[in-house]
């Protein structure tokens, strides 16, 4: 048995925690990761008050205030919880909400942290309610009950902590209990980016891959990107490899284009799989209003994919709305389709 821990790299016989390779495309996303707040484009506020708040805590010489980011997936809360690690010189360790499973879990994570580190904690939302209560003593008074013995012998014992940093990371707010939200002294919200922003983040990545992109190019995939810079970089990517076998390597406005359609996201940033959703309720529902189940059912998609990864970027852009009596296509996206509204919405 010894032998077989020793070669799962796990002699003590607790909780095996595995280090997957990572993907090709994870180690380009890493690369291009900014390692330092002057290196992050966009979300200028948000920056300008992160820094305050890691200078104020490097002069004190104390942790920094436990911090939650919201917001959609692929706005860069994981590379800001990497930012503020760097920028206060201290480590960080990282894991997600599903992966903690066990107290002894969350007891391995916070007994290894060093004096100051940061400890990110991804889809934050998705802890288990044992594990977070559990947690609420670490991030307010710095210490983990843990019980020894069992039955009436058993008595509770406090292990004192190192100062951390929590970082916290939810793409659901509202699934956050209030006693969690209120343990964080920073809560800030992420926003899509701004298309001159995420220009400029192809022009940072294109430097990184050493792909030659013209201006022009580079506003027309930030113009795609559906407002997230991990999309941005995604496209530029792929745009990259068409440039390379069919081109010269160089990305123009042309190439750009040219691969943009062939990877069937148009001018709006709709994907193929946009597109069938609105015009599921604008040809099959004569426009709308269609209840989610029903949509559910015609596109052969479950419910939560429709209302967490295609409906939220269609809300934000006013391609569809949500009404009591369910969702409808508005006179932009009957536009986009080619297709006539009456007055009312209904379909012509």
């Amino acid at each position: 048995m010894k032998d077989k821990d020793k070669e799962a790299g796990n002699e003590g016989g607790g909780p095996r925690i595995t280090s997957p390779v990572p993907t090709p495309e994870e180690v380009n996303e890493a690369s291009l990761r900014p390692r330092d707040f002057g290196e992050f484009v966009g979300q200028e506020d948000l920056k300008a008050k992160l820094g305050v708040f890691v200078t104020a805590a490097k002069q004190r010489g104390e942790a920094l205030d436990h911090v939650l980011f919201c917001g959609p997936p692929g706005l860069g809360k994981t590379t800001l919880a990497h930012i503020i690690a760097n920028e206060l010189g201290v480590g960080l360790k990282q894991t997600s909400g599903p992966a903690v499973e066990k107290k002894g879990d969350l007891a391995g994570l916070l007994t290894n942290l060093a004096d100051r580190d940061v400890l990110f904690i991804d889809e934050i939302h998705r802890l288990s309610p044992a594990i977070e209560e559990n947690l609420y003593p670490a991030m307010e008074d710095f210490t983990f009950d843990v019980m020894i013995g069992e039955g009436p012998h058993a008595r509770s014992i406090k292990l004192k902590l190192k100062r951390f940093t929590l970082v916290g990371a939810t793409t659901r707010t509202g699934l956050l209990t209030s006693p969690m939200r209120d343990r964080f002294g920073i809560v800030e919200r992420l926003d899509h980016y701004p298309k001159t922003d995420l220009a400029g983040i192809v022009r940072r990545s294109a430097v990184i891959l050493g792909v030659e992109v013209s201006d022009a190019a580079a506003a027309e995939i930030g113009g795609r990107a559906r407002g997230t810079p991990r999309v941005a970089n995604r496209l530029l990517r792929r745009v990259r490899d068409f440039a390379q076998v069919e081109g010269d390597g160089r990305v123009d406005l042309d190439a750009a284009r040219s691969a943009l359609d062939r990877l069937d996201v148009d001018e709006c940033g709709l994907d193929a799989a946009d597109r069938r959703y609105l015009s599921c309720i604008a040809l099959k529902f004569g426009g709308g209003p269609v209840g989610v189940e029903t949509l559910s059912a015609a596109l052969s998609e479950e419910r939560d994919t429709l209302e967490e990864v295609y409906e939220p970027f269609l809300l934000q852009e006013g391609f569809i709305q949500r009404t009591p009596r369910g969702r409808v296509v508005t006179q932009r996206a009957a536009k986009h389709l080619g297709v006539s509204l009456g007055a009312k919405g209904d379909l012509l």
